[in-house]
């Protein structure tokens, strides 16, 4: 008993969920790293490949199988015909607005400094600098699924 006379014991509660814009900061930030690794794996000549696990069942026993697959990372970036890298940021698959002007994407002059701009987007994410864009972007999708 000696030892638990030593702590600090409180009455603790778990949060049941995390709020709504907890979560999708965090879904947008696991992207950008998603785009990073693969801009990473790209300067060093190898192929991004990360692998999911997918289950189905098999039709003819009809029997569940769990199969390690890769998942396909689309790239966001692409290069604009003056030679320039354009990188633009996806809520799922729409395009997130950047300012008030409609601008949708970020004009790069190499692959290092797309690297860069994707590491300062990851911490403007997190700290909550793309959360009005990421709600008009979830609002247009889930208003799209209403009758």
């Amino acid at each position: 008993m000696s030892v638990l006379t030593s702590l600090k014991l409180i009455t603790g509660k778990r949060p049941v969920s995390a709020s709504p814009i907890v979560l999708r900061r965090n879904k947008m930030a696991n992207k950008i790293a998603e785009q990073l690794a693969l801009c990473e794996a790209q300067k060093s000549g190898e192929q991004y490949q990360p692998k999911v696990t997918r289950t189905y069942t098999n039709k003819q026993t009809g029997e569940r199988m769990t199969v390690d697959t890769v998942k396909r990372v689309r790239q966001w970036f692409y290069i604009s015909p003056e030679g320039k890298i354009n990188l633009t940021l996806k809520y799922g698959s729409k395009v997130l607005p950047l300012n008030k002007k409609g601008a949708n994407a970020i004009e790069l002059a190499s692959g290092d400094e797309l690297i860069a701009t994707l590491k300062n987007l990851q911490t403007a994410v997190l700290n909550g600098d793309l959360d009005e864009a990421i709600n008009e972007v979830s609002e247009m999708t889930r208003n799209s699924f209403k009758k």
